[in-house]
């Protein structure tokens, strides 16, 4: 396929990503423009600016500064931006927490990035206080809602924060933010991004694929702390003057009907597992109006072709896939309106370029799967205090991904899988080895294998296989116990939705389990 033409973003020096996404808004006469759509209330974008100042001001009053990292423990909402946006503006660095994960993985990562202040909502915060002597660097703990002792109110700072914030002038390689991504083995890597990156992360995807303008208004289900969250939902559609939509609940799918209907946005952002169970919801397409969409998208895990077609035959829009990773921001590779290939993951976006190579790093012909490279203007700035991975993912300007692919021979890309083991759960990483560990945990339990199998809508859940010890029964009741200790353990998507039972597991001759043996 011909390339389509790049329109390049030019990166100041020295620049501030914050005030880029979004104080030109104001500069540009769009203040009264609604910014922001949140449980009934609509913050206009001279509201979101006021309450991103407030929260940067009084960052700054706890400590907070130039590089220092601050945590977001918090619910989708205007605080969450304004934490975020804040504390870029004063060149700090937001660190993206996962809600769902356990506390003991929070203390990792707090330790790890050696965070001193954390913002989180009181319905978040109880798992954080049962690790917080483990913290070695948290100073301060500012919640928003019902204060619990020794934590601060984010309202009573907020009251006499300041309004006015000036962006603190930054090199565009300074860090913006980091976002930590699980890998399949060893602890979770923090992925730094620049400056440099979100403005190229605010700009690339949303102008030359979503068309963004400051009349589109945008949907997604996929949480913040998402790296794929955190630009459908904050800074890709504020960059552009165009509206959010944020939700701090789950997403069901019944509600997000709801907040289609009620919003009307023009761009929604799903993954497939939600696109599954929106298709089970009885008579939706005459029950809740769809048709202020002009665009949906998926991310995340692989689009099964049989949701793509009954979504539009349902409800006449095609589902565009694409492909992306926290290292380059958000999506490189993406379908395109019209182009009709569902399975596919479509071509590269405009500044982009993809090459599939063999393990040694060698070009491949079309047709053929190989390891996918990317090189483009949204590339992370490397692993925190882990060069070793970093130098295995950085060949010159191309990142090295754990994805294979294959490219046809008309230049379309299809996602053949990972080389990592690493498994797509409702759009998010999970790691068989660690569920296997927590398996392995139970008494009955001498060896667990975790591999990925299809569910009834071909989407990707965890399947358990194991070896029992003498005495124990297989059957509802341990599995019960299982799921329960992995629920208590893991992200609440990562339990195994089936339990096969082996008297040994595939191994090699070296004793390494075979897992490929089992996904048959």
């Amino acid at each position: 396929m011909t390339p389509e033409p790049v329109e390049p973003i030019a990166v100041p020096d020295p620049i501030n990503a914050a005030a880029w996404v979004l104080d030109r808004n104001l500069a540009e006469g769009r203040g009264d423009r609604p910014a922001i759509h949140f449980e009934g209330k609509t913050w206009r974008y001279r509201d979101v600016q006021a309450l991103v100042n407030q929260t940067g001001n009084l960052l700054r009053e706890l400590g907070v500064g130039m590089e220092t990292r601050a945590g977001l423990l918090m619910l989708d909402s205007p605080e969450y931006v304004a934490a975020f946006l804040g504390a870029v503006k004063i060149g700090a660095v937001p660190i993206c927490l996962n809600t769902l994960l356990p506390p003991d993985a929070h203390a990792y990562m707090l330790n790890d990035a050696r965070v001193r202040v954390v913002i989180a909502h009181a319905e978040v915060v109880d798992g954080l206080l049962t690790v917080r002597n483990d913290l070695r660097w948290l100073q301060h703990i500012v919640v928003v809602g019902a204060t619990p002792p020794g934590c601060l109110a984010y309202g009573d700072l907020l009251a006499r924060a300041s309004t006015v914030l000036e962006p603190e002038p930054c090199s565009p390689d300074d860090w913006s933010f980091w976002a930590y991504t699980s890998g399949s083995t060893g602890p979770p890597k923090a992925v730094m991004h620049t400056h440099r990156t979100l403005v190229a992360g605010s700009w690339y995807f949303p102008r030359h694929v979503l068309h963004l303008t400051s009349d589109d208004v945008v949907l997604t289900i996929a949480k913040i702390f998402f790296t794929y969250g955190t630009g459908f939902n904050m800074y890709q559609p504020l960059a552009h003057g165009a509206a959010t939509v944020l939700n701090p609940r789950r997403p069901t799918p019944e509600d997000t009907f709801r907040l289609i209907d009620r919003h009307r946005p023009t761009i929604f952002g799903g993954v497939p597992t939600m696109y599954a169970g929106m298709l089970q919801v009885p008579d939706a397409e005459r029950r809740f109006d769809t048709g202020s969409l002009r665009m949906c998208w998926s991310g995340g895990e692989t689009l099964p072709p049989p949701i793509y077609r009954e979504w539009r035959k349902r409800f006449g829009l095609e589902i565009l896939e694409m492909l992306g990773s926290s290292e380059m921001i958000h999506a490189y590779c993406t379908t395109r309106l019209g182009m009709d290939r569902p399975g596919s993951i479509g071509v590269p976006v405009p500044g982009y370029e993809l090459r599939v190579v063999d393990d040694e790093l060698r070009d491949v012909k079309d047709g053929t799967p190989g390891r996918l490279m990317i090189a483009g203007p949204t590339t992370f700035a490397g692993y925190w205090n882990r060069q070793d991975k970093t130098r295995e993912t950085f060949w010159g300007p191309w990142t090295l991904s754990a994805d294979t692919v294959r490219r046809d021979t008309e230049g379309v890309y299809w996602f053949v899988g990972r080389n990592d083991d690493m498994l797509r759960v409702g759009g998010a990483f999970v790691s068989p080895i660690e569920i296997e560990k927590v398996l392995s945990e139970h008494a009955a339990v001498l060896e667990a294998a975790v591999v990925g199998a299809p569910d009834e809508h071909g989407l990707i859940k965890p399947k358990a296989f194991l070896v029992l010890k003498p005495a124990y029964e297989k059957g509802g009741a341990l599995e019960a116990e299982l799921t329960a200790l992995a629920k208590a353990r893991l992200a609440r998507y990562a339990y195994p939705r089936w339990y096969v039972y082996l008297d040994e597991l595939p191994k090699t001759a070296t004793g390494k389990i075979q897992r490929f043996k089992l996904r048959g």
